[in-house]
């Protein structure tokens, strides 16, 4: 895959809801945004980012995952330079739809996190450890023999404080790269 051709003819946050969401659904998506909240600590955390990295979303501005977690990921781009996100709508890019199927299914959303000169350097999605948490709770109950944590107080903060964590762990892999620590002379 051409993860930066693919990443050209993604769409920033706005322009993405403004061509594929509908007037109910950008509601939607405004709601969980101005619901997002980072900590002194985030926002700590995120300006000492150093390397530069691009996100690319597969999304869909009708689902329901998306709409939860497509504005913490804008609200995390906001929090330091050195994130650039875009946004790629799953029906329009079969291409890079058929790319990232997870468990046989097209799910969204899935991040595709890219160095500045865009490698791939990870995935993730569809959906957050708690949030399967929560899912498994509510779906296997008792019966789930896993040991599933029951779902915390405030599950927009965990599944925010979740994705700044993959955030920070591919920054930190970008950091340490040899290639780049080379590159930067650092």
């Amino acid at each position: 895959m051409d993860w930066q051709a693919a990443y050209q003819r993604a769409l920033p946050y706005q322009e993405f809801l403004d061509q594929y969401a509908t007037p109910a659904q950008r509601q939607r998506w405004q709601a969980v945004y101005d619901r997002v909240r980072l900590s002194d600590a985030q926002r700590t955390l995120l300006s000492g980012f150093v390397r530069q990295m691009h996100l690319l979303c597969l999304a869909a501005a009708w689902c329901g995952d998306c709409i939860l977690q497509g504005p913490i990921l804008q609200r995390l781009a906001e929090g330091t330079t050195t994130i650039a996100l875009r946004f790629l709508d799953r029906d329009d890019h079969p291409t890079v739809q058929e790319t990232l199927i997870l468990n046989a299914g097209r799910r969204v959303p899935v991040v595709v996190f890219l160095s500045e000169d865009f490698y791939e350097c990870a995935r993730f999605g569809d959906r957050t450890l708690s949030t399967y948490r929560k899912m498994a709770h509510d779906r296997l109950g008792p019966s789930c023999p896993t040991g599933v944590l029951p779902p915390g107080p405030d599950p927009l903060a965990e599944v925010t404080d979740e994705w700044l964590g993959e955030v920070e762990r591919v920054q930190l892999l970008l950091r340490l790269s040899p290639r780049l620590r080379e590159r930067h002379r650092d």
